[in-house]
């Protein structure tokens, strides 16, 4: 499916820490691992050149330095495109420290325009020094909440969990039903709609792709429950997608979206329309 993981670093702890899922990722298969650095100033260059090679280095992977001539997002989207089945992963903050609410600037406008779904995390600051262990993926959580986007980015989701050797689980979120408001019988019949839904799309991703697909139905607020069941997993990965198309929303996520990135703790793999 992916013939090269590309990750663009800008020299902060904060663009580094997508690296482990990365590496995990590549190792499955042998696939190849690049680190990409942005230059923006000539000055920088020889400093940017020993900064990839070290990394290069110290992850088993290859570097790239190139040239900013304006646009960051569009010489890494350059660059992706420059290989077919490049799969970009990053981090959806650097040293800019931007993203509380939505992307960094750049990491928005490389998700808008990759033309498929990329892998982004959003940073803690929490690592140290010491370089962390390849994280194994092995699951890949999709929300779905009986709209087409989110039941399309399931076939992202089906296809990726196949390449990457890892299980695929589908999962609903839905507000507690109130009993004493709808009555136990149609609270009852309610309940067994989610169910029924959700099997049914793991059922039909089950026969499309031939793998075993397990499914849950969560009870809450959306995003707190999405983040609670995926919570303290390091070995997950979500895959979402947004609605978000006008000028003033495309800055930002959808809510329950944006707050599984800023909240689970685990990459989200991202496609926007």
């Amino acid at each position: 499916m992916y013939e090269r993981i590309l990750v663009p670093l800008d020299g902060s702890p904060f663009s580094e820490e997508v690296i482990p899922y990365a590496a995990g990722l590549a190792s499955v298969h042998g696939t190849e691992l690049a680190l990409l650095r942005i230059v923006d100033k000539v000055s920088d260059e020889e400093n940017a050149k020993d900064y990839i090679a070290s990394m290069a280095a110290t992850h088993g992977a290859s570097g790239l330095c190139l040239p900013n001539t304006g646009d960051a997002a569009q010489a890494i989207l350059k660059e992706a495109g420059s290989k077919p089945a490049t799969l970009l992963a990053m981090t959806s903050r650097g040293h800019s420290g931007l993203m509380e609410l939505m992307l960094g600037s750049v990491a928005r406008r490389v998700v808008r325009g990759a033309g498929g779904p990329v892998l982004v995390y959003h940073p803690t600051g929490a690592s140290g020094a010491p370089a962390r262990a390849q994280v194994k993926l092995r699951s890949v959580v999709v929300p779905l909440d009986g709209s087409p986007l989110p039941e399309a980015m399931a076939h992202d989701a089906a296809r990726f969990a196949l390449w990457a050797d890892a299980g695929l689980k589908i999962i609903s979120a839905v507000q507690p039903i109130d009993a004493s408001t709808v009555g136990e019988a149609p609270g009852h019949e309610m309940r067994m709609l989610e169910s029924g839904y959700v099997h049914s799309q793991a059922t039909k991703l089950t026969r499309q792709y031939g793998m075993d697909v397990d499914w849950e139905v969560l009870h809450g607020e959306p995003a707190e429950a999405i983040t609670d069941h995926v919570a303290h997993r390091s070995d997950v990965i979500l895959a979402m997608v947004t609605r978000r198309k006008d000028a003033l929303e495309a800055a930002l996520l959808g809510s329950v979206t944006s707050g599984c990135l800023r909240k689970a703790g685990v990459p989200i793999l991202m496609r926007l329309p």
